[in-house]
């Protein structure tokens, strides 16, 4: 085979590996707690919350000797307190590799190092050291031979970013300039993920009132109170996407691109002292719920919507010894007896099929006679943790109907009613909703359930396909067609 055939070749398998990895999400595991359980109990954890991706803010031996033969993708991490030792020397950072990463590896599955955590806006002392570190990290990967295997990286605060909404204009702080034009070019060259660390809680409590909590918690948008980028005209339906975008822009203002972002922590807290109302169970259950769903769907974000944005969740434990306000100490998803703060799956509970033969012809819609603000509230949850797929009431979609409440909760009732009552989901919502026989489908808005009788195809009785089916079935043609074009030129 000719070297123009192997290139080929090479090229097909990277662009087919592309295809078939999706975005993740993955949790971190802090070391601010008091009664932190042993190694093996917080892994037996993981296996049952079936978390497959996992942050550790250090390198703990005895966690990464209890994720061996796990299957668990692993992030271990640099501390700040390390960071100068590792930057001033190379054989330093050669024997942290030494002892971190290749002392465990294959057996323990590490593929990334996060240098640090929010250095440049935390100990701007050693910014001088970070690139130098990353360097001295990345060669002693290269000797180990553990280079493709482990990228390296460096979470950032969104304080990086000078003004990051409208997002197209966002850039970072000029102040950092030196320093992340190299940093930049490191990634660039390793073909390694810009970290953030994107937190709309703290968006949205800064904001004062300026962003509704409702774009903060990824929940329906009144069509008044739509979120849009005046220069591109994009929509924004959630400040996490807002954030992942100005995160862009701000590469792009620096003349980068193709840098994936991969966001190092994101989460709501679930207790908050008196001048923290934002922070309850409900709003974290909401956030956390939306944030999985909306990660797994692999749609990207409106500037970038072929690039997913893998995510780990802000965090399993709570850490009673972080400093700050209540809401620090209760961001955790986890108690450390091993219940469970509030349920959360870690999978995509919304694609499951919501055609169910047995509910063929009933429909779960709303109470015309009930209160609009309680169909607004029961319409808040079943979109939001209640994990119904509400992608076809958005603005432009076919079943948007903005002066129609009844309507458009009806069809999320419903949606939730047939992906759940097989599992114990019920058509109730505080008595905002009731079974009926009578399809409400209309047009090409489509009920789950329906039989066609109004004129629409019992082929769509799942419902009808979201944005993010489309944008799977788009990427999939899409490697179709580079195929065809390769295929031919590997066979010359």
């Amino acid at each position: 085979m000719s070297q123009r055939g192997l290139e080929a070749v090479a090229t097909l398998f990277m662009l087919m590996l592309f295809n078939a990895s999706g975005a993740f999400v993955g949790i971190n595991i802090g070391t601010g707690v008091s009664d932190l359980p042993s190694a093996s109990d917080i892994v037996s954890t993981l296996k049952a919350k079936k978390i497959q991706h996992v942050r550790l803010v250090d390198s703990d031996h005895q966690m990464l000797v209890a994720l061996a033969n796990t299957g668990i993708e692993v992030m271990v991490g640099v501390p700040n307190d390390q960071l100068l030792r590792v930057g001033q020397s190379r054989p330093t950072a050669a024997d942290w590799v030494n002892k971190n990463v290749a002392a465990y590896v294959p057996a323990t599955n590490i593929t990334y190092i996060a240098l640090g955590d929010e250095v440049l806006t935390t100990i701007p002392n050693a910014a001088l050291v970070l690139v130098p570190a990353l360097q001295f990290l990345q060669s002693a990967l290269l000797a180990a031979n553990l280079n493709t295997q482990v990228k390296l990286s460096s979470p950032h605060s969104m304080d990086m970013i000078s003004k990051a909404f409208p997002p197209s204009t966002a850039t970072f702080n000029s102040t950092w300039s030196s320093i992340m034009l190299p940093y930049l070019q490191f990634l660039k060259s390793t073909g390694s993920s810009f970290m953030l660390n994107a937190q709309p809680y703290y968006g949205y409590v800064k904001g004062q009132g300026v962003f509704p909590l409702e774009y903060a918690l990824f929940r329906s948008l009144n069509p008044n109170s739509q979120v849009a980028d005046p220069n591109t005209n994009l929509f924004y339906t959630n400040m996490f996407d807002a954030m992942v975008d100005a995160a862009y822009s701000s590469m792009k203002a620096m003349n980068f691109t193709g840098i994936p972002v991969m966001v190092t922590a994101s989460g709501w807290p679930w207790r908050g002292g008196r001048n923290e109302p934002a922070a309850d169970v409900d709003n974290a259950l909401a956030y956390n719920t939306n944030l999985i769903r909306h990660v797994l769907n692999n749609s990207g974000t409106p500037s970038q919507p072929n690039n997913q944005v893998s995510t780990y969740l802000f965090e399993l434990f709570n850490e009673d010894r972080r400093a700050g306000p209540v809401s620090e100490q209760n961001w955790g998803i986890m108690f450390t007896n091993a219940s469970a703060v509030y349920s959360l799956t870690f999978e995509d509970v919304a694609t499951n099929n919501t055609d169910s033969p047995a509910l063929r012809g009933m429909f779960c819609v709303a109470n015309s006679n009930a209160p609009h603000s309680a169909l607004k509230q029961s319409l808040d949850w079943v979109c939001g943790p209640g994990s119904a797929n509400c992608s076809a009431i958005q603005p432009g979609q076919q079943c948007y109907k903005p002066d129609d409440i009844v309507a458009v909760a009806s069809y999320a009732f419903n949606d939730y009613y047939h992906r759940t009552q097989a599992s114990g989901g019920t058509c109730n919502f505080n008595g905002t909703a009731t079974i009926s026989s009578t399809d409400p489908s209309h047009g090409s808005c489509v009920f789950a359930g329906s039989t066609g009788a109004n004129g629409s195809s019992s082929d769509a009785a799942a419902g009808p396909v979201s944005q993010d089916s489309f944008a799977s079935q788009y990427k999939s043609c899409w490697l179709t067609c580079v195929l065809a074009v390769l295929l031919p030129v590997v066979l010359m």
